[in-house]
């Protein structure tokens, strides 16, 4: 299943206010007849995309300080409320992830706090199942979200089924590696992504290079495994993959440009596992990765040169693998 970079990044289409006559426009903005599904997303792919990508800005355990986008509760409460119907809500948020525009978005408030979100080559089939599954199960909401929503609203009850047994049940060696990469990209990621909002992106390029290391080795002792993200061309020395791993890069490469579907690549040994997965840039990523001539600042591309004299990279466009997450942990019971 390929994976959505910063998925939903500001999916600031949320917010709080929305007047009749911007009601009126977003809904004869959509299609008569919502397009069908081309194949019926499963539960667990839906569940496993929201939780994975769209966290990192849309957690519902982030805190007011460290909160750089509205719950995924919220979104889903304002699309059910102007589209009840379940073909209705998927189409809705696809229209409006296809070209994200202030005109589209629905709730200004979260829009003005958090910025309209930018645009980025989202797969139709990942957006279709994380709004399905968002429409057809309950999903974690922050715990003053209710009341929030009660206080500008009238009564809420969150819409969709108890979640089935099979996406409750022990986890996999791959839904392990995954659940450990994505969580470290969730930390990475909200800070990250918080320094850029509110302090611009030379302090976002010092937090890299200060605190990207440790926020990945605090994960990693959380998680009892090794974990570390690996290229060909590294900005940080320390970075650069083994000749196992650039095997797997070179996979990885091939079936992203080809617009393959693919999986985690695991490796079994006798008390352990190792975990690869690729790193896939987005829009946000080309302000310090993209074309130094046409994409990174010159003050920027000035401080990636002092920090890193090395630095190799650079030149990367949206939906390029990065490099990959590398990670070892043990089998299940050791």
């Amino acid at each position: 299943m390929k994976t959505l970079p910063l998925l939903l990044l500001g999916l600031a289409l949320l917010g709080c206010k929305e007047g009749t006559q911007d009601k009126k426009e977003t809904l004869k903005t959509l299609p008569e007849t919502p397009p069908p599904l081309a194949m019926e997303p499963s539960p667990t792919t839906g569940k496993t995309l929201m939780e994975n990508q769209c966290y990192v800005c849309h957690s519902a355990t982030a805190t007011e300080e460290n909160r750089i986008g509205p719950p995924m509760a919220a979104i889903k409460a304002r699309y059910l409320k102007d589209h009840p119907e379940r073909a209705d809500f998927v189409a809705a948020l696809w229209q409006f992830v296809e070209q994200p525009s202030t005109e589209k978005a629905k709730m200004r408030g979260a829009v003005k706090r958090f910025g309209i979100m930018p645009y980025q080559a989202f797969p139709k089939d990942d957006i279709t199942a994380i709004a399905s599954y968002m429409y057809d199960y309950k999903i974690e909401e922050p715990t003053w979200f209710k009341t929030h929503w009660e206080e500008r609203h009238g009564p809420y009850e969150q819409k969709g089924k108890e979640l089935q047994q099979e996406l409750r049940a022990a986890q996999s060696d791959t839904e392990r590696g995954m659940a450990y990469a994505m969580g470290t990209k969730q930390e990475l990621g909200k800070n990250l992504m918080g320094t850029l909002q509110k302090k611009g992106t030379l302090a976002a390029l010092e937090f890299c290079n200060i605190k990207a290391f440790p926020l990945t080795d605090s994960m990693a002792t959380v998680h009892r495994a090794n974990i570390k993200r690996v290229t060909d061309k590294p900005r940080n020395p320390d970075n650069q993959a083994n000749a196992t791993a650039l095997a797997h890069l070179t996979k990885f490469k091939e079936w992203v440009a080809k617009g393959d579907s693919y999986e985690p690549i695991l490796e079994e040994e006798e008390d352990k596992v190792h975990f690869y997965y690729p790193i896939i840039t987005n829009t946000k990523c080309l302000q310090c990765h993209g074309n130094p001539k046409t994409d990174i600042q010159k003050n920027v591309l000035a401080k990636i040169n002092e920090l890193y004299p090395t630095d190799q990279a650079t030149g990367y466009q949206a939906n390029e693998v990065r490099g990959i997450w590398s990670i070892t942990f043990p089998k299940q019971g050791l």
